[in-house]
């Protein structure tokens, strides 16, 4: 097992490379430069700030030079944000993005969990029904709905903003992220569950004696997860990096409105910054979804 999370390891930095390389290229590809939206921008300020960015300087070195600064752990400057250094925007935002994130995970795999335990039942069809109209209707669509029902009509939860991780203003946002995962984990469940349900194993234990909680907990659930643990490494990625949507609905200060007006203002750094801890994020999440499905089942370690 340790070795075979030693070479998932080793893949993470020639992967992020190649992840840096392609961004850098497609970003320096695109039309249009940092400075060029500037109002009345006299061409010699224009040259001199290209100049103090090293953006004068031929693409080999500019990439060069910013792999070195990488190295370094430094993201550089924002072009747009000129008070504030990426690093600094990406400390301010990314908590924020993490925790919506993480938090619609962990609503996900209980919800899903408690369907698929409860298949049949009226909870299984409420938390369904809610799930499919998840995966039916975008976030976007999904977000105000619940902001009119919960936030405007009933007046129970804050429509919008961020009150030093309040959990009433989590809520509705966690809400929105987690709908569209609940079917998908409490599919997978429910049909993994069955089929562990009838294996032989599980008879066994029945005519030990034990009792269903026990058979379920203890003996079921961990194989049955198997195929939700292969699910949950994309799509924490997905959570935690696809979530602007439902940050610009509900005003949340996270790095996704980052990333968009990086990418609208040109901002070469900015965005960059946050392709890498983005692709980060997801190589972690599959790292850990691999390591997690080899801990369950022993024989993934032993076969690669």
């Amino acid at each position: 097992m340790l070795a075979y999370a030693a070479r998932r390891l080793a893949a993470i930095p020639p992967t992020l490379f190649v992840i840096v390389t392609l961004a850098f290229a497609v970003v320096r590809a695109a039309p249009g430069g940092p400075f060029d939206a500037e109002q009345s921008l006299p061409p010699q300020v224009k040259a001199n700030l290209e100049r103090a960015y090293g953006l004068d300087q031929p693409l080999a070195t500019q990439y060069l030079r910013y792999l070195s600064a990488i190295a370094h752990g430094d993201f550089g400057p924002s072009l747009k944000y000129r008070d504030l250094s990426v690093g600094a925007l990406i400390a301010q935002g990314l908590p924020v993005s993490l925790t919506l994130g993480f938090a619609a995970l962990v609503v996900a795999l209980a919800l899903g969990t408690w369907a698929a335990l409860r298949r049949g039942r009226p909870v299984d069809h409420g938390i369904m029904g809610l799930a499919v109209l998840g995966v039916v209707l975008p976030s976007f669509v999904t977000g105000p709905l619940l902001v009119l029902v919960f936030g405007l009509g009933l007046h129970w939860l804050p429509v919008a903003g961020w009150q030093n991780g309040n959990p009433y203003y989590l809520v509705l946002p966690v809400m929105t992220l987690a709908l569209p995962l609940i079917a998908y984990i409490a599919r997978l469940i429910r049909s993994s569950l069955l089929e562990v349900l009838q294996s032989d194993f599980i008879r066994a234990a029945r005519a030990r004696g034990l009792g269903s909680r026990r058979v379920i907990w203890r003996h079921a659930l961990p194989p049955a997860l198997l195929p939700v643990v292969s699910y949950l490494g994309p799509a924490t990625a997905f959570v935690v990096t696809g979530s602007l949507v439902v940050e610009t609905v509900f005003g949340l200060p996270g790095t996704g409105r980052y990333l968009v007006e990086g990418a609208i203002d040109r901002d070469y750094t900015l965005v960059m910054g946050m392709v890498i801890v983005y692709g980060l994020i997801t190589l972690t999440c599959n790292l850990a979804a691999d390591l997690v499905y080899g801990w369950l089942d022993p024989r993934v370690g032993h076969a690669y």
